[in-house]
């Protein structure tokens, strides 16, 4: 041990602590600073960054023995406060800096160390600057940041009040459309939103710490478990295993499908007779500190046969393949799209015809923080489990019969999370955290290092694709043939669904009569799917987007111009034979063309021999809703003061969930003239709040925002008086009238997909993105660079533009990364931000910009559609048109890394 006096935040304090423990945690478990956020523990993310003795330093690796008695420690705390904020916080809000605010902390004090050392930076050092400080953020796409820290600049310079950054109520006292901060923001800025491993620390004394006994090899037969060792180890209370799960000890998959072959009940909670991949849970160590439980998870002894690992599709499909599930097929389900007539004859007769085969790989999330949760038994005994869930009434039913607890006995809180992109759409700790509960009846804690993070959590499925395009001489296309094979992972929640992805999305946004297809989920050793932003989409027009600019090449027709013949019209429907909600693409495509004529021209002029320009484009749809009809119940109620509450489960990755609850309420309410802290939101757990459906498929802005908009107008019919003014609290009480409003919405409109033709009406409101990449590519090595990035998007009427602009560039940052670097696929090699390809700063472009056709859609809120997925579905198809366009490299394995791209050039 080791003392030391720290002035921290200019407050002397005496530490005493371990020479090997990190400032972070130091600061956290010792200090109570929880501002200062881990990630990924390994100096790649920047989250836990603070200044020591004015130098900016990441804590989660600087130990204790480094530093100096008598130093001076600044986090974030110590920078400003919520009654009092640093400009740089106050820029962070103007320009929506801070989305899941996870690694908001992190950069406001990386900013801080940049001003002070350089007041006047360019864009480009501040860039620089987040590059070599490795500060890192999944969420916005950077651009935002560099904004904020502009503006931020100018204050401290005297150039700019700070006055100017806060928001300016419209004289019509309406927020929607506009820039008002979420309602999140000042705590993500200050540091003060208690996250799950901040919410950890605070949990009570007798709080027991879990760590994880996991499998190290992909496919195995289990012969036996020891846990005597770990039993007699300092600190532990209990190894649980699956004899100790009071229930099935599965979670279920909720087969989506009839003729998925499948029974759903194929993931275990620990595992009992098999292992089915890289890192599943065996055993739960329960102990009384975290240290005590991860020494002791590696004294149990497991005794393992291990069996043929089947790692992709390909591999569980041949015929020699043993069954990883006995009894239940490799491949086990089917999708077939038949649409129009029999396409084998036009093939034949098409003036032109082109085929490809594609993969799209295995894309990590890289969230900053890892999953983590924790669970207790509530006032009214129920099992109640905090995590990172994106939908806490879906998990509830997926995991109760598994755990062995009643309905209602089972409670689902959703924590504030630091991303999730998707990935919690699957329940991954939940059952965890409810067994071992259980089994010692004591309050529980888990929170995965980023290894475990990675290696445990589910990743987007790839697909295997065939493709081919048959059109006539004018470049029309007469006929689409599409196979695609979904590696799944081990487990099959969600996969038949993932697979109908295929079907929808193939050949989405153009005219064709005639499609003949047939998709399958195929079960595999690998990382389990689990849904990723964008669900399905990007892997579908990956295929259809690139043959689509192969097609370009073979007729002669500019790329643009093809798509311009090709896009939907009234008369036309999508691949599923539905008839789109509106045809925006014309002018979207108009709007494109004069910037794409220029981007053309000026890569042109700029190519060297060294360094070869392009540019590619590419078209995205997704469909706002988990298909058929969907539906979500919310509630609205008038206070004593005459304010309101809206109760949800508007779950939120990070998206901007409480300004999409609050911009929609506010909406609805506008006759009362309410400020929006007039509106209270109670969100995101399964005791206060009615099931509004799961945050996925950018469903929550039209289904659960048409809810809010029906129960809002449900009160304000109750309180509106004869004479159209309004009633106020004391006047319904008096009147006897009911206070509390239930509204719902039903996507009636829709219809399932047929499973035998993949044809039907699944989604009431689409959205719609024309994609832009500028790009240039070292002949020599073929390292790819994207220099710029437009994009033009129709999401309806936008209920927050901050939002939905943090949407749009952080989605484009995704797809960049998915298009050039990000990738699980070696067990061994990714299994850090870095090595899996998360984009810095210097990788995502400065320009990018946003353009927005805005087409009132008639089923969404107040014209609204949704916008999460949007972004991702197609912005990596342009990255590789770009690249082809550049240098003749036409890569389709994903991701493009700079070898593919040279073999491709060379090839």
């Amino acid at each position: 041990m080791l003392k030391r006096k720290l002035k921290i935040n200019g407050v002397v304090r005496e530490v005493i602590a371990d020479a090997d423990q990190s400032l972070a945690n130091v600061l956290r478990e010792q200090m109570g600073l929880t501002g200062t956020k881990i990630g990924c523990g390994q100096a790649q993310c920047g989250c836990c960054n603070v200044l020591l003795d004015d130098k900016l330093v990441r804590s989660c690796v600087t130990k204790m023995a480094k530093v100096p008695d008598g130093a001076a420690v600044i986090t974030v705390e110590g920078i400003g406060d919520p009654e009092n904020l640093h400009p740089i916080q106050l820029a962070w809000i103007a320009h929506g800096g801070a989305q899941c605010g996870f690694c908001t902390p992190g950069f406001i004090v990386s900013v801080k160390a940049l001003l002070d050392e350089n007041p006047d930076p360019t864009r480009e050092a501040v860039r620089d600057w987040f590059q070599t400080h490795r500060n890192a953020c999944r969420c916005t796409g950077y651009k935002q940041l560099v904004d904020a820290v502009m503006d931020a600049a100018k204050v401290l310079r005297g150039e700019m009040a700070a006055e100017e950054l806060l928001f300016k109520m419209p004289a019509d006292g309406s927020i929607w459309g506009g820039n008002y901060p979420r309602p999140s923001a000042v705590a993500k800025v200050t540091g003060t939103l208690d996250y799950g491993a901040d919410l950890g620390l605070k949990m009570p004394p007798d709080t027991l710490f879990l760590a994880l006994v996991q499998a190290e090899v992909s496919h195995a037969l289990i012969k036996g478990i020891d846990t005597g060792e770990a039993e007699k180890m300092p600190g532990v209370v209990k190894v649980v295993t699956a004899k100790d799960v009071k229930g099935k000890n599965r979670i279920t998959g909720l087969i989506t499908f009839p003729t998925n072959k499948g029974d759903g009940w194929d993931r275990p909670i620990l595992c009992d007779e098999k292992v089915f991949q890289y890192g599943d849970a065996i055993a739960i160590v329960c102990a009384e500190n975290e240290y005590q439980a991860r020494r002791a998870a590696e004294k149990v002894k497991v005794e393992l046969e291990e069996l043929p690992a089947y790692m992709s599709a390909p591999a569980a499909m041949a015929e020699d393949a043993m069954e990883i599930h006995p009894g239940t097929p490799n491949v086990y389900f089917e999708i077939p799209v038949v649409k129009g007539e029999d396409t084998a004859p036009l093939m034949q007769s098409a003036a032109h015809t082109v085929e490809g085969e594609y993969y799209l790989q295995r894309q990590p999330h890289l969230t900053m923080e890892t999953d983590v949760g924790l669970a207790y038994f509530d006032e009214a005994q129920r099992l109640t489990i905090h995590s990172k869930s994106i939908g806490i009434h879906l998990h509830h039913a997926m995991i109760a019969p598994g755990i062995g607890v009643a309905p209602d006995k089972l409670r689902l809180v959703q924590n504030p999370t630091g991303g999730t992109f998707g990935y919690k759409f699957s329940p991954t700790m939940e059952a965890l955290l409810g067994v071992a509960c259980l089994a010692t009846q004591r309050p529980v804690y888990l929170r995965y290092d980023y290894h475990q993070h990675i290696t445990y959590t589910g990743k987007r499925s790839p697909f295997w694709m065939k493709l081919k395009l048959g059109a006539d001489a004018d470049g029309k296309i007469v006929a689409m043939e599409s196979d695609w094979s979904v590696d799944h992972g081990p487990y099959s929640e969600f996969g038949d669904l993932l697979t109908l992805r295929g079907a929808q999305f193939i050949g989405a946004g153009y005219g064709i009569a005639n499609i003949r297809g047939l998709g399958r989920t195929v079960c595999t050793n690998h990382a389990w799917g689990s849904a990723f932003r964008a669900y399905g989409s990007p892997q579908s027009f990956f295929a259809g987007e690139s043959l689509m600019d192969e097609l370009a090449a073979k007729t002669g027709i500019d790329p643009l111009e093809l798509r311009a013949r090709n896009v939907y019209r009234p008369g036309d429907t999508t691949p599923t034979g539905q008839e789109p909600e509106v045809f925006s693409f014309p002018e979207m495509v108009d709007k494109l063309r004069p910037l794409y004529k220029a981007a053309r021209e000026k890569a042109a002029a700029e190519s060297t021999a060294d360094v070869k320009r392009g540019v590619g484009i590419s078209l995205g749809i997704y469909g706002c809703g988990l298909d058929g009809a969907d539906s979500s119940d919310i509630s609205v109620e008038l206070n004593a003061d005459n304010t309101i509450t809206l109760y949800c489960s508007w779950e939120d990755h990070g998206q901007g969930a409480d300004m999409g609850a609050l911009g929609t309420a506010h909406k609805a309410l506008a006759p009362l003239g309410l400020a929006p802290e007039k509106i209270h939101l109670v969100m995101n757990d399964t005791a206060l709040t009615p099931n509004s459906g799961p945050s996925g498929g950018s469903r929550q802005q039209v289904v659960t925002g048409n809810a809010i908009k029906n129960g809002c107008e449900m009160l304000l019919a109750a309180m509106r008086k004869p004479d159209g003014t309004y009633r106020s609290y004391d006047e319904m009480v008096a009147e006897n009238m009911a206070l509390r409003y239930s509204g719902k919405w039903t996507a009636s409109v829709c219809t399932n997909c047929d499973l035998q033709t993949a044809q039907g009406a699944p989604f009431s409101v689409y959205m719609y993105g024309m994609f832009m990449a500028e790009v240039a590519v070292e002949v020599a090595t073929g390292k790819t660079s994207v220099e710029k990035f437009t994009a033009v998007a129709d999401v309806g009427s936008i209920n927050n533009r901050l939002v939905v602009d943090g949407q749009m560039y952080g989605g484009i940052a995704q797809g960049i990364g998915l298009a050039l670097s990000e990738d699980f696929e070696d067990l061994k090699k990714h299994t850090s931000l870095r090595a899996c390809g998360l984009p810095y700063a210097k990788m995502i472009p400065d320009r990018i910009d946003l353009i927005y056709v805005e087409t009132p859609r008639e089923h969404g809120p107040f014209g609204a559609a949704g916008v999460g997925e949007l972004p991702l579905t197609a912005s990596h198809v342009a990255v590789i048109n770009a690249i082809d366009n550049a240098c003749g490299a036409r890569v389709r394995h994903l991701p493009a890394l700079p070898d593919k791209v040279l073999a491709a050039m060379n090839g």
